[in-house]
């Protein structure tokens, strides 16, 4: 098992296959991926959970986390976040947060991300703008 940066490229493709795949492939796509840091957690060499980290002003948004149907519920997609957050420490950010599927708020709540009194729906799906301090 490995925690790696990826290309966005990488990040798209399971994107696709996990968050979005009646979607056009584009529909995945951010406008700021070139600028963002995307992380991978590989099993046996192969590519089962991605997340993206967008830096703006001290604070990171972590994006478009996505774990295989398969993989879910094994800890992978617990161990790339732990990962991703540890980074965002390393980097002095001061703050992360990310919009979070609605029915996925009791896991980001594992790692100390509170519900603020964001909230949206986008392509059908409801969504709360979660945050903690690092």
């Amino acid at each position: 098992m490995e925690i790696a940066k990826i290309s966005k490229e990488k990040a798209w493709e399971l994107r696709h296959k996990v968050m979005w795949p009646d979607k056009p492939f584009d529909f995945i796509k951010l406008e700021d991926d070139d600028i963002g840091m995307h992380y991978g957690f590989y099993k046996n060499k192969k590519l089962i959970s991605v997340v993206s980290l967008f830096i703006d002003n001290g604070e990171g948004q972590f994006r478009k986390f996505a774990t295989l149907q398969t993989e879910q519920g094994k800890g992978y997609g617990s161990a790339l976040l732990h990962d991703v957050i540890k980074e965002a420490k390393q980097l002095g950010l001061k703050r992360i947060w990310c919009n979070a599927r609605k029915n996925k708020v009791d896991f980001y709540k594992k790692f100390g991300l509170k519900e603020t009194d964001g909230h949206f729906t986008r392509g059908g799906k409801s969504y709360i703008i979660m945050d903690c301090d690092l």
